[in-house]
């Protein structure tokens, strides 16, 4: 008793990835209109949500508070000055009025808070003397290996030295290091 059995089975794996495709794709409009009736939902029980709009001054018809202006100090540089919102309209009044009326701008002592300036000095003296004192030390070690031509033991530990000295060298002598160590005087 045996069977035959005929026929072109190829067709029936492209049959069953097509209705897993249609299937998924159902399933992802499914979704995405129960986002939007959700969405729908949460957004007719509230008002709507407050957003960020650009207003310029000129249609506000106000002059803005809280801005960053350039003018000179009282040497003529330049000098970048806060407008504070909190001072209010006064004084930015006062002050600019008081521009107009000399021609000239206000002389400042400090920030638009009335707060004095404040002059410091950073000096990096001592930490130039540290790197000076680890480049002669290095100089000396290389002089010292030289000198010390016939004995190794002599020479492998100098030259241990002179790598110690050599990164510890590398790691201060740079701007960072100069900035972070140096002593700032007011």
């Amino acid at each position: 008793m045996a069977m035959q059995i005929q026929g072109n089975y190829d067709h029936s794996g492209a049959d069953y990835a097509e209705r897993v495709k249609e299937k998924q794709a159902a399933e992802r409009a499914e979704k995405a209109k129960e986002a939007e009736k959700a969405a729908e939902e949460k957004n007719s029980g509230r008002l709507s949500e407050p957003k960020d709009e650009y207003i310029s001054s000129e249609k506000s018809g106000n002059q803005p508070t809280g801005l960053y202006r350039v003018g000179q100090d009282e040497n003529g540089n330049r000098k970048i000055f806060f407008d504070d919102p909190k001072a209010g309209h006064a004084k930015e009044q006062d002050d600019r009025s008081e521009k107009n009326e000399d021609g000239k701008a206000p002389k400042v002592g400090g920030d638009s808070q009335g707060k004095p300036a404040e002059k410091c000095v950073t000096n990096t003296d001592k930490v130039d003397r540290e790197i000076k004192k680890l480049k002669e030390k290095k100089q000396q070690l290389k002089q010292q290996i030289q000198s010390a031509s016939g004995d190794e033991k002599k020479i492998r530990e100098l030259e241990k030295k002179l790598t110690q000295v050599e990164n510890e060298l590398s790691q201060k002598d740079n701007d960072t290091y100069r900035r972070q160590n140096a002593s700032v005087s007011e």
